[in-house]
């Protein structure tokens, strides 16, 4: 299969990595120092303190790569319309695409069964150039349950987790799932097919839309925001908006905002992927994780005061972050 990676960051690496250890013809699009540090040493990742170098294919022009039969979306959503050109060039009549990315994506709507006049999510979509160059019918879902860090460009460490839940938007199996799933199951990843990909996506994002941009706003890490219970409290409030949301658009949630936080304890101390985007100056992933989940609560009728807040918050952040970087 020919797969080419977008985003050759901590993620698209730890795909990228695999997929062509296993036999897959793996291409990647980068620039700058991650395109030249891949082209040196291929892709470097480092599981359980075992390093292993993969040979790719990488240009920063997506001409050089040619049609695909699979793409692998690994950036952040702010990215998303910085690269929707070359996504486009890479395409053909059966091209799927992959999203391996957080929060909540552009082709959300599609297939999900909510009666919407408008399906369009302008909130990770403002003028609709993601959905033309990425036509929502070309993807599967995709939610990755991993974490890894980039150490150096091109260069990746994996600390845990090894999941991966795919599914067609609408539900079902097709022959370009199992396609798709056969060939991450070859590489050694644990995947789940999942019968309804965006209850996945919206399960996920109730357990990090309130960790990431907290951590991002005081650097705190995982324990000590749960540790305090003002800010615990507020955390459960924004869950239970994002909760009610869930169940009008039907991904309802089972479970309790406590006994999730119960899970994330569990997990140690550990600093927000949010967290370390603030710490190496980078942009902040805020539309995908606060502001479509607000959106979609303003059309189906539910209100989100916390939400409101805490996007309000993390907002003013990064618009003074930017500021102070550009004076």
């Amino acid at each position: 299969m020919r797969i080419a990676i977008v985003g050759a960051g901590a993620i698209g690496i730890w795909l990228g990595a695999r997929l062509a250890n296993a036999g897959q013809d793996v291409s990647v699009l980068a620039r700058g120092e991650t395109l030249a540090a891949v082209r040196e040493h291929g892709l470097r990742l480092a599981i359980g303190g075992n390093m292993q170098a993969a040979a790719v294919t990488v240009s920063d022009r997506a001409s050089d790569l040619g049609k695909q039969d699979l793409v692998v979306l690994a950036v952040k959503g702010q990215a998303l319309s910085s690269v929707a050109d070359s996504v486009a060039a890479l395409l053909d009549e059966e091209t799927m695409i992959l999203p391996a990315m957080n929060g909540i994506p552009w082709w959300f709507f599609h297939g999900l069964p909510v009666s919407l006049d408008d399906t369009s999510l302008r909130s990770v979509d403002p003028d609709g150039r993601v959905t033309q160059s990425m036509p929502p019918e070309r993807v599967l879902g995709c939610v990755v349950h991993a974490s890894c860090s980039v150490q150096a460009p091109g260069y990746s460490v994996h600390t845990k987790g090894n999941g991966l839940i795919v599914g067609e938007p609408r539900g079902g199996t097709s022959a370009r799932l199992d396609a798709a799933v056969n060939a991450l199951r070859a590489a050694g990843f644990d995947v789940t097919v999942s019968p309804q990909i965006q209850k996945d996506i919206w399960y996920k994002l109730w357990g990090n839309m309130t960790m990431n941009p907290i951590s991002a706003l005081t650097a705190a890490t995982s324990d000590l925001i749960l540790d305090d219970p003002l800010v615990s409290g507020f955390i459960l409030r924004v869950m239970a908006e994002a909760a009610a949301i869930g169940a009008r658009i039907g991904c309802p949630i089972a479970e309790s905002g406590e006994d999730r936080m119960a899970v994330t304890r569990k997990l140690g101390a550990f600093k927000t992927s949010m967290l370390q985007d603030a710490e190496a100056g980078r942009s902040l992933e805020i539309d995908a994780l606060v502001a479509a989940p607000r959106e979609i609560g303003r059309r189906v009728g539910i209100e989100t005061p916390n939400m409101d807040a805490l996007h309000g918050l993390i907002r003013l952040f990064a618009s003074a972050r930017r500021n102070t970087a550009s004076s």
